[in-house]
């Protein structure tokens, strides 16, 4: 039996998965001495624990995984943000059994409206998914006086939030239900493969027949839509819908995007790096916060962080789907 050659193994290692892996074990290892330590207690290795981390972790991964979408077209959308607090928002105003529906509604609109700017418009998709947040901040704003609504999520909201499945928080199993389409999507359908193609090279894919710009649309609106169903799920989880809700997922979705392994200029990367990478950043932060470092530490040490990871195993490194 021939024996394999050390370049094939590893050639044959995910790195960003095994660098991830890495640092969250690390993580792991330094909050378990450090509450040992100051609190006599491994509390961080407590299923509880862990279970409360997939929990809070699975917002900002639905987020993610659209945001993956986007980026492996070479593309990016900064409207996520206001498409979150805008969807929850109206969601929770309008109540009833509709209340879901038309949040999600509301995402896939705004999904439509930036994917045609991109695609057909030609608008590089930094500026126009920016001015799109732009409009929806103000739109909100005037709609609501800049003040939280008063309503309060509906039952169904709550229940997908709060709720749990033989133990399991609903949030976590929305997240899984969520990651096996996307990861089936780009793996098996034809529209995965010319996310992956288009990032690649665009044109080459167009002169093949494909109609890309219907794919760079309907990106774009499987990122919306997720990010306004990720928005709802937040209100119910907090029991509200409040103005700027969707400002800290920004950069931890693109974070995780990036820190998993797909190439930031689009056409590579594995849907598994970006649940790994989601769940990196909300330990880290995490941890952090038992730790009690100051906001600045967190804020370098969260930097840090990722650069490390990004240098670890090299920005241009093209990675299998």
């Amino acid at each position: 039996m021939p024996v394999p050659k050390m370049s094939n193994l590893r050639n044959s290692i995910d790195r960003p998965l095994l660098f991830a892996g890495l640092f969250i074990i690390a993580i792991l290892v330094v909050g378990t001495v450090y509450t040992l330590i100051f609190e006599g207690n491994a509390a961080l290795l407590s299923p509880t624990y862990l279970i409360l981390q997939l929990k809070v972790a699975s917002f900002l991964g639905i987020v993610a995984a659209g945001m993956m979408i986007v980026v492996l077209l070479g593309h990016i959308d900064l409207s996520v943000p206001w498409t979150m607090t805008a969807s929850a928002m109206l969601a929770a105003a309008v109540g009833g059994p509709f209340a879901i529906p038309i949040g999600l509604g509301v995402g896939l609109a705004i999904g439509l409206f930036n994917g045609i700017g991109v695609a057909y418009l030609r608008v590089p998709s930094m500026i126009f998914t920016l001015g799109v947040n732009v409009m929806l901040r103000g739109f909100m704003v005037m709609l609501t006086g800049g003040f939280s609504p008063s309503s309060v999520p509906t039952d169904a909201m709550l229940w997908l939030a709060k709720g749990e499945i033989i133990g399991i928080p609903n949030p976590v199993i929305v997240w899984a239900l969520i990651s096996l389409a996307v990861a089936f999507m780009l793996r098996r359908m034809p529209l995965g493969r010319y996310i992956y193609a288009i990032g690649n090279r665009e044109a080459a894919v167009y002169l093949s027949g494909v109609n890309t710009r219907l794919v760079v649309v309907a990106s774009f609106a499987l990122c919306s839509t997720l990010a306004a169903f990720a928005g709802i799920l937040l209100a119910g989880y907090s029991s509200k819908a409040f103005q700027a809700m969707g400002d800290p997922y920004l950069l931890p979705s693109i974070a995780a995007v990036v820190i998993g392994g797909t190439n930031i200029l689009g056409g590579a990367g594995r849907y598994a790096g970006t649940v790994v990478g989601t769940i990196l950043i909300v330990l880290l932060q995490s941890v952090l916060s038992v730790m009690q470092m100051p906001e600045a530490g967190r804020q370098i040490i969260y930097g840090v962080v990722i650069v490390i990871m990004l240098l670890a195993y090299g920005r241009g490194q093209r990675l299998r789907v």
